[in-house]
């Protein structure tokens, strides 16, 4: 029910992704006023899917206090997330209120042993290929040990995603030097280094220009930093589309350009079209829980649904349950909290 569009745009990208995946069962949670007209126009999604009528609909304009207090056992939202926590689905995907979505998932599915909040992770297209940004939202500061699981949730999310072994892992700061950044960034740096996980590599400092270079497979930040380079990356993305569709519609001659350069614009178009790579992970969790982008069209919501499929196929929890076991049996129990 969520999104700019709902239904209209969510359902047909679900029967798109059915050509790549015939393989997944739906089940939809909504208001069948709003559903099943269109679902009725889908014949095979509708063989594929099971529909349960919600009276409540979280607004996306809603506060995630009030979408708990609304909508707790009763919401589409809620009742998606708890099909994950029942083991009735494997993955939850909605592109409605993030806060609402993450105050829920948080509430109904608990956060993993060890794992003080949880985070959004983002896929980011780089000159290299793609990385795994981290937090992009949720949680807003962090000391050195919630960093330093951050670091461990991208690198299992890498390692599920991206078939990396040995994932390379940079902490976000204002420069590559050790003496450099705030004190919970060196402290993570420093726990990092000395737990020398046999499942990352830890590169060390990585600055805001390193993102899009691909300089490492993860990168990890606290939620404030990271939701403002994910939005200002969006915006350039954006800015520079304008920059060049102005650009060629200015003269004839550059028109007459475009022709002969159109399908070089059309695969730079999709090199940055942030819709391309859509959905953006909670990990941390007891279940998976994917974001989709409010904004997104039907083949955006296919590719977010998409993205939790593989992380189930690709047994992303059991990854990271095991790497975070390990890193703190190595570091023993509540070591460094003090100093963070």
């Amino acid at each position: 029910m969520g999104g700019d569009y709902g239904p209209a745009v969510l359902l047909p990208g679900l029967e798109q992704l059915l050509e790549r995946r015939p393989d997944i069962h739906f089940l939809l949670f909504g208001r069948q006023e709003e559903v099943i007209p269109v679902l009725d126009r889908l014949p095979r999604l509708k063989e594929k899917a099971e529909f349960f009528h919600c009276e409540i609909a979280v607004r996306m304009d809603a506060k995630p206090s009030q979408a708990l207090r609304q909508g707790r056992w009763k919401s589409s939202m809620w009742r998606a997330v708890e099909a994950v926590k029942n083991g009735e689905a494997d993955v939850c995907v909605s592109a409605g209120n993030t806060g609402a979505l993450m105050a829920m998932s948080k509430f109904c599915l608990r956060t993993m042993a060890n794992i003080e909040r949880p985070a959004i992770a983002a896929i980011w297209p780089t000159v290299r290929a793609e990385s795994i940004v981290l937090d992009v939202g949720a949680t807003i500061g962090a000391d050195a040990q919630q960093l330093t699981d951050f670091a461990i949730l991208g690198a299992g999310m890498a390692r599920a995603l991206f078939s990396i072994e040995k994932p390379t892992v940079g902490l976000l700061n204002v420069g590559v030097e050790e003496i450099k950044g705030q004190e919970e960034v060196k402290e993570a740096g420093r726990m990092l280094r000395e737990a020398a996980l046999p499942t990352m590599s830890y590169h060390g400092f990585v600055e805001g220009d390193d993102i899009g270079a691909g300089t490492t497979d993860v990168v990890v930040s606290e939620g404030f930093a990271g939701n403002i380079a994910l939005k200002t990356a969006e915006g350039t993305a954006k800015q520079i589309s304008g920059y060049l569709r102005s650009a060629m519609r200015r003269t004839l001659r550059a028109r007459i350009g475009y022709l002969f350069a159109r399908d070089a614009f059309r695969r730079l178009r999709e090199k940055m079209d942030v819709r391309k790579v859509n959905g953006g992970v909670f990990l941390g969790l007891n279940g998976i829980v994917v974001k989709s982008h409010g904004g997104t069209d039907a083949e955006g919501f296919a590719s977010a649904v998409e993205l939790g499929y593989d992380m189930v196929r690709n047994n992303l929890l059991e990854k990271i349950s095991n790497d975070l076991a390990r890193f703190h049996r190595r570091i023993g129990p509540d070591k460094n909290k003090t100093d963070a």
